[in-house]
């Protein structure tokens, strides 16, 4: 989501460690993200969906965390 500070922390963290990543864009009207809903089960973004290891999360805190401990 353009302008979220949760994202920008996310982004930061991927980039720095170089972990290769797909960004999608949602609404940015919080009603309006259903498919975040579907995968996360909120509509509040960042969400990280990692395929290969069945992991689907949210909280940029946690995310961030993950990247350092998971993918670096």
């Amino acid at each position: 989501l353009e302008g979220c500070p949760y994202c920008e922390t996310v982004h930061e963290a991927l980039e720095e460690h170089g972990v290769e990543y797909e960004t999608r864009w949602v609404d940015p009207l919080h009603s309006e993200r259903n498919e975040v809903k579907r995968v996360s089960g909120q509509r509040s973004v960042p969400v990280l969906i990692d395929g290969d290891r069945g992991v689907t999360m949210a909280e940029s805190d946690n995310i961030v965390e993950y990247v350092e401990r998971s993918l670096a």
